[in-house]
């Protein structure tokens, strides 16, 4: 079965490098090469900055500034300017999982402000991780960029008149995820857990599982309203309706590509006859519908091995 999932990771890596991605900006306009940070007001002391890698939430107030995420390291010179102008010191980065693109922000941040993390952060940030899906290679992070304060299922701060509240949500994404809470604000950070409007990366290499996701965003459901503010890891801000909409999808397209398991089709078989066609507008964003039926495919396998 090793070998089978094996050879499953090099069929999704070889698909994924000779498939074109089709990039919808409208949907995904945030990842450009430009070294800049859209930046939307939610509420006044929370700003929303978009730049090349995972969506940002900004807290500001009296006790200083927070943010949770921290990009791409070729991002950090406009992120710093942007923390800047609001003329107060950034005391904390809260990193919703170890991706780079979510925490290499971290190396020049890290050296002024605490980071917090859930215990599998630190562990993946202070080791050699690979990606083989994107071909990418992560070196253990210096002394600086990991995580000062982690916790193993939650954690509560309280800063800025905020009650702030990381709760860890396992094997989904990844295996170190955590969604942030800001209560009094009614703002939810799901990080990774949430491709807004698209097909997600779910990290298979880390212990993530597409199962896994559909769960902890059910169980998420029940802790926030619909007038929620959700923040997602990429895409554009959204709300309880869009989030429960994109765990559907999750659960149809699953279904789908499950049952053409069943009948013993390929992976090459599965993406040549493709998804229904209510599902096809989720591939205009990240990654196209046969890269996604890869990854799900991938899932399944390695669920189907633990059982």
């Amino acid at each position: 079965m090793n070998k089978l999932i094996t050879s499953l990771m090099m069929a999704t890596l070889l698909c994924f490098t000779n498939v074109a991605l089709a990039a919808d900006h409208e949907t995904n306009n945030h990842h450009t090469d430009k070294k800049a940070f859209k930046v939307t007001e939610l509420k006044p002391g929370f700003q929303f900055l978009q730049g090349k890698g995972g969506n940002i939430l900004l807290s500001t107030g009296k006790d200083g500034l927070l943010i949770v995420d921290s990009d791409y390291s070729e991002m950090t010179p406009a992120l710093q300017e942007t923390l800047a102008s609001y003329k107060s010191e950034l005391k904390y980065v809260l990193n919703t999982h170890w991706h780079g693109d979510h925490t290499q922000g971290n190396k020049a941040l890290g050296k002024t402000a605490d980071i917090i993390a859930h215990d599998n952060v630190y562990l993946r940030l202070n080791s050699h991780q690979e990606v083989k899906l994107f071909n990418m290679v992560s070196k253990p992070y210096p002394a600086d960029a990991l995580p000062d304060i982690t916790f193993d299922h939650s954690l509560t701060l309280r800063f800025n008149d905020e009650i702030i509240k990381a709760l860890h949500l396992p094997n989904g994404h990844t295996d170190g995820d955590s969604v942030i809470f800001f209560e009094k604000a009614n703002i939810v950070h799901m990080g990774d857990h949430y491709f807004s409007g698209m097909f997600p990366f779910i990290d298979v290499g880390t212990n993530g599982s597409v199962s896994g996701v559909v769960k902890n965003i059910h169980d998420i459901s029940d802790e926030i309203g619909d007038d929620t503010i959700v923040v997602p890891g990429h895409g554009a801000i959204s709300n309880k309706e869009e989030l429960l909409a994109f765990r559907d999808m999750l659960v149809g397209t699953s279904n789908e590509i499950e049952m053409m398991m069943k009948q013993d089709m390929s992976l090459e078989a599965m993406q040549e006859k493709g998804l229904s066609e209510q599902w096809k507008v989720w591939g205009k964003g990240f990654l196209n519908e046969k890269v996604w039926i890869s990854i799900v495919h991938s899932s399944l396998t390695k669920d189907a091995a633990k059982q």
